[in-house]
């Protein structure tokens, strides 16, 4: 499989937010969603004196890209984690204190192109989902064993799908007569469940649960709840965290990190607000920045992308 096909997202945008971080000599970026390697290739190309730290979970993803960094030698470091274990993985390695961070959140280019992951609704496949397939349960597990309200609950919760109790009850009569095992048959059972209005907005009627039942099995939202403030946390002074994501539950999550760091916590009607009140962060977008249309012309996986991005401009005061 060639990574010539893999454009990343916002490239030149994600280099130039961090660049200003990378310019020290010895500055240390992570990229906590390694993929196919492309934004941590350009980052090793575009700031020869960086050392690159990159995170992925899924196994194959380090292969592939461990191949496409191999002419970095040393500068780069591949770890095999989910992106809220950065503050181990700074830990074990022995670094303090970051310059630049990036997250690529969302499924990377690899799984959904890798028909047998499940990832993907455009064509029939086990249903997997697993980001890491060394661990954790898969979606059939899911739709398979999870009593009907909780099915609900992730559906609207992470699919934002209005028509979730309608999809459940399909879901439940149909496993009961046979386990679900492939994406095709959900497919279908969604799109006999919903309601001719319903179908003919916002592309295919599936892609709500495929996210749904994804951020589920990878426990996506709680590793972003948990991973942008270490980022924060991990940054020196001066230093930049840039975020892409893909769905409004995950650029929330983003958005409210960044905004209680760059908010003033004094009482109201200090008439000077001493250090410890001071904002920590500084936004360095205007609300989210969306693609350009060229940009999502060269890729379309661009087309939902947001980038945020803040730096850091004093320590925390204890």
């Amino acid at each position: 499989m060639s990574n010539d096909r893999h454009v990343p997202v916002m490239l030149q945008r994600c280099l130039d937010m961090l660049a200003p971080a990378l310019q020290r000599p010895g500055a240390v970026v992570v990229d906590c969603t390694l993929g196919l390697g492309g934004h941590s290739e350009a980052l090793l190309q575009r700031f020869p004196e960086v050392r690159l730290v990159a995170l992925d979970r899924d196994k194959e993803a380090l292969r592939l890209s461990g191949e496409r960094l191999a002419p970095y030698g040393d500068r780069a470091t591949l770890v095999h984690a989910v992106y809220d274990e950065l503050p181990e993985v700074l830990d074990r390695l022995g670094i303090p204190k970051v310059d630049g961070v990036l997250f690529d959140l969302g499924v990377s280019s690899m799984q959904l192109d890798e028909a047998d992951r499940g990832f993907a609704y455009a064509q029939d496949a086990p249903l997997d989902m697993r980001m890491d397939q060394t661990t954790g349960i898969s979606a059939a597990e899911v739709l398979n064993t999870y009593p009907p309200g909780e099915l609900v609950r992730i559906l609207r919760a992470y699919g934002e799908e209005k028509q979730a109790k309608r999809i459940v009850s399909a879901i439940v009569r149909e496993r009961d007569k046979e386990p679900f095992t492939n994406s095709a048959r959900l497919v279908e059972l969604i799109r006999d469940a919903l309601p001719q209005a319903a179908k003919r907005t916002g592309g295919n009627p599936a892609k709500r649960t495929f996210q749904a039942l994804r951020i589920e099995v990878n426990h996506e939202l709680d590793s972003v709840e948990k991973a942008i403030p270490a980022a924060v946390k991990a940054l020196a002074v001066g230093g930049r965290v840039a975020v892409l994501s893909y769905q409004s539950l995950e650029d929330r999550i983003v958005k409210g990190v960044f905004a209680a760091g760059a908010a003033t916590t004094a009482p109201p009607g200090l008439p000077v607000v001493p250090e410890k009140y001071q904002p920590r962060l500084k936004l360095l977008t205007r609300g989210a920045e969306l693609p350009t249309e060229e940009e999502v012309a060269e890729n379309r996986r661009a087309a939902p992308a947001r980038l945020r991005g803040v730096e850091r401009i004093r320590e925390d005061v204890l």
